[in-house]
């Protein structure tokens, strides 16, 4: 049987290690936490577009329900017409209200629509930034460990020579 000779690992060896053990896991602890606040900003992001989505959806059939009443309401007043004089008052009153209405929907939707785009397109580069800041500190902490630890490992290296 042969010996295996007994070598001792240095206590500043191990103590070194130990310390880099505990860096290395701050440091992707820092690293999945910045990773978990992006996801929450992008998720808050995509909750925004979505509650916007549905609020120009509802926007929408309103608008559909209005001109589309205001159809009825006309084909109501024709049918009581008394001559095709009256029928015609009521079809030119019709084109003047629907062509006001018409474009005031079109604009208030234009704007709904721009400014959802607007805040998410705000809330999308927010977390980016973000995302890309925690990201870069947690990268920069994790270089300035591995400086540190280099810098111990040569100290331990010269101390046990």
């Amino acid at each position: 049987m042969s010996n295996v000779p007994n070598y001792e690992v240095p206590t500043e060896m191990r103590d070194f290690a130990e310390k880099s053990v505990e860096q290395a896991r701050k440091a992707f602890d820092s690293f999945i936490g910045a990773a978990r606040r992006t996801a929450d900003t992008v998720q808050g992001s995509t909750d925004l577009a979505r509650t916007n989505a549905s609020n120009l959806s509802t926007r929408g059939f309103e608008f559909a329900e209005q001109n589309v009443n205001a159809a009825f309401d006309l084909a109501q007043k024709l049918v009581r017409s008394r001559d095709v004089q009256e029928a015609m008052q009521h079809q030119a009153e019709y084109v003047r209200s629907q062509f006001a209405a018409i474009q005031a929907q079109a604009k208030e939707f234009g704007g709904l629509a721009q400014s959802a785009f607007q805040q998410s397109a705000e809330n999308a580069k927010s977390a980016m930034q973000q995302g890309a800041s925690e990201a870069r500190a947690a990268y920069e902490q994790g270089v300035e460990t591995a400086r540190e630890n280099t810098s111990d490992v040569q100290k331990a290296t010269n101390n046990h020579q």
